[in-house]
Formats: C-alpha cells, structure tokens, sequence
C-alpha cells in the first residue's frame, strides 16, 4: 500500500435509515473497527478509531431517516472502500478526490455513478472520462453563441418548476404514487441541468 494514499470525499450526500445506520455499526464491528456512537435530537454520529485517527462520521436527522453530511479526508483504504460502496449502493452524491504520490483523480459521483473523471498532474489536467458529449472548446464557443444553451436552460427550468408544483399537489393530496413519478422526473431534469451547466 502506497504510504500517501488519501482520499477525500465532498460534498458528501448519503441517505439512511436507522436501521442501515445500524447494519453499518454491526458491519464495520466485524471488520475489526473500534467504534463508538453518539446521538440527541439532531444529530448521530459514529466515531470509528483508523490507527490513532479518529474519523467522525456524521448523520444528520431529517423527517425520515437520516442523511450523511460533511466533507471527510479518509486514509485507511478499508474505510474508504466502505464509503464508496455506500455511495454506489445508496445512490448517494460525492465529489471524491484521490491523492496517490503527486497525482489527484477527481470523481464526480451523481446517484451512485461516476459522470465525470478528471486526472491533475502538477499544472496538467486532463478529463479521463465524461458521461454524455463531451465539448470542446470550439463546440462550447459556437454553443454560447447561438445561445441555444441558454435558451435549453430557460426551457428545463420552467420544466422543472412545472414538476414541483405536480409535485407539491401530489404531496397535499397524499398521492405517493404520483408523487414517485415526479420525484423520478425531478431526478432526470436535475441531471440535464447539471450536464446543461458544465
């Protein structure tokens, strides 16, 4: 194992409920972690022990559940390896960075799958993957030109305002059913956006 190995996670978002909570206490006990945890009202938080660092892993109470937050610099490649399941099986959002030697890889990880794999080299940095076209500069100028992407985000967000107003309906009249579909919606459009924006 490369002694500089370290991986950084932000802009972390992962969602849980209690009983995941505590799949993940058992789980990390039987891999060898020392652990304990700690809760009140707002907050829970699992502190597991990675040689003489303590990493606190914390999870936020919402309505339902419970939702991992913050930004954590991992160097134990056990405790990394769990998170990053975690975030494929929960389908969680992370920007994860990757520290080996003098090279940083940067994984952008949107509902569990990586859309964007970026490699720096000191000053050099070179985009290894991209989920979706990939422009250069050249398309990018002739894009913002035409401005039809200004005119396809205009589009997408009174798109996106028209699901969360069905969205809202839905929620007062308690219809799940409808309301699943337009959270799914909200996901696709949300994806676009993002895509729309880089």
């Amino acid at each position: 194992m490369n002694k500089s190995y370290e991986v950084e996670y932000c802009n972390l978002e992962l969602r849980f409920d209690r009983r995941h909570i505590q799949q993940l206490i058992r789980d990390l006990i039987q891999d060898g972690y020392s652990l304990y945890w700690s809760e009140n009202e707002s907050i829970f938080i699992i502190s597991v022990r990675t040689g003489r660092k303590l990493t606190k892993l914390r999870f936020q109470r919402l309505a339902k559940g419970y939702k991992l937050v913050g930004d954590y610099v991992i160097k134990d490649a056990k405790l990394a390896e769990w998170l990053e399941k975690l975030i494929g099986d929960l389908r969680g959002h992370a920007v994860v960075k990757r520290f080996k030697d003098r090279q940083i890889l940067i994984e952008n990880i949107l509902f569990g799958e990586v859309i964007r794999l970026v490699e720096i080299n000191g000053m050099e940095h070179r985009v290894i993957f991209q989920k979706g076209p990939v422009l250069d500069t050249g398309k990018m100028a002739e894009m913002f030109a035409s401005q039809s992407a200004e005119q396809q985000l205009e589009s997408l967000q009174q798109e996106l305002d028209r699901e969360l107003e069905m969205l809202y309906e839905a929620l007062q009249k308690g219809d799940k059913e409808l309301a699943e579909i337009c959270k799914e919606k909200l996901r696709k459009l949300r994806i676009k956006l993002i895509r729309l924006e880089w």
